[in-house]
């Protein structure tokens, strides 16, 4: 097995063993087998358990940056650029939703994991806000755009959460045309 997938088996195994019994509940050994390498490569790679839980949300949940949306803003359609956004950004898909499940677990007992949770959601804010700034046409005083921005995140968080837990998932479509229409969006309503 070359070096790159050995890493990659590692992160694989320890990704699904966290999401299913939580990251204090698995051992490294567990990961190690799991991925059918020596314990000691886990630790090779990862100097520290935690370690192996920040590379898989840094590399698998990365904070999404202008790039990642970059392309899905129409000019005078705010409620279809929040869509297109969250199409993008894909929070509930699967992988999203197994890493979902980890970090809401571990954010409550791990302040490594609470801290990325806080940056995910601060730079979906930005990125929400910097959409809505460059989807509408008109003015819009910037704590609403900003108030508008935190709204719709989190309808995306709730949906991607919602989806993981298999609750009812709320309305992200409606969501958008609500703060489209906060903003002022000229022909809604």
């Amino acid at each position: 097995m070359a070096t790159v997938d050995r890493r990659t088996a590692i992160l694989d195994a320890a990704e699904e063993l966290f999401a299913v019994d939580g990251f204090d509940a698995t051992p490294t050994a567990r990961v190690a087998e799991a991925a059918k390498v020596p314990k000691g490569l886990v630790f090779y790679y990862f100097p520290r358990k935690i370690d192996l839980l920040l590379t898989l949300l840094k590399e698998r949940l990365p904070t999404p940056t202008k790039e990642t949306v970059a392309g899905v803003v129409r000019r005078g359609d705010p409620a279809g650029s929040l869509l297109a956004m969250h199409r993008r950004l894909g929070l509930d898909d699967h992988d999203s939703l197994v890493l979902s499940t980890i970090i809401f677990r571990e954010s409550g007992t791990h302040p490594e994991v609470r801290d990325h949770l806080r940056q995910l959601r601060s730079s979906l804010v930005e990125l929400t806000e910097s959409a809505l700034e460059q989807a509408v046409e008109w003015t819009v005083a910037k704590t609403l755009r900003r108030q508008a921005a935190e709204t719709f995140v989190s309808v995306m968080l709730d949906h991607a959460n919602a989806r993981r837990a298999g609750g009812a998932l709320p309305d992200v479509q409606g969501a958008a045309a609500v703060v489209a229409l906060a903003m002022g969006a000229p022909g809604l309503g």
